[in-house]
């Protein structure tokens, strides 16, 4: 494979993953959290527990008006996504971008498509922390972009600095 094919079947492929994980993880969050108390594992570091989010990042939108809540939360980022998918696929110059993009990407549509089939209910089961100090709950959407953006930005750096008159990556 050459060319543009290679950013089209790496964008697909880190769309797929990480969306496809976010929905099977789902699915079995709610088949076998539903009504249960929340599961706690490592010292309590993990817990695993079903809840639904109806808003944004913890919860921010949840009561906006629906026609302010529709734009802001459906279809704006529904249709960055899709532009973010085409410019990752047919635009972007380095497969490694391509695919953390993608994969940011796909956790803004594993939410997405929660919100547009549940009315604006996210699904959220995971929770991490060491005592009081905890993540709010969220979900692998969530991870993915959490984890893509940070890899994205050292990637980014790492880039800079290589690319630089004289500089080394480190």
């Amino acid at each position: 494979m050459r060319g543009r094919g290679r950013y089209i079947a790496i964008t697909a492929i880190a769309f797929a993953a990480n969306f496809g994980l976010d929905r099977v993880t789902k699915a079995l969050a709610v088949a076998f959290l539903s009504g249960r108390r929340a599961l706690s594992f490592l010292f309590d570091t993990v817990r695993i527990g079903l809840a639904e989010n109806t808003g944004a990042f913890l919860s921010l939108g949840a009561g906006w008006p629906p026609a302010v809540k529709y734009t802001a939360l459906l279809v704006a980022p529904g249709l960055l996504c899709l532009y973010g998918l085409f410019h990752c696929a047919f635009k972007e110059t380095d497969r490694m971008r391509a695919a953390l993009l993608a994969t940011i990407i796909a956790g803004g549509a594993g939410n997405l498509v929660d919100r547009a089939l549940n009315g604006f209910a996210v699904v959220d089961f995971l929770n991490f922390g060491i005592g009081s100090l905890r993540t709010g709950v969220l979900n692998v959407a969530d991870l993915s972009i959490t984890f893509g953006a940070v890899a994205f930005l050292l990637h980014e750096r790492t880039s800079a600095q290589r690319d630089a008159p004289g500089g080394k990556a480190p």
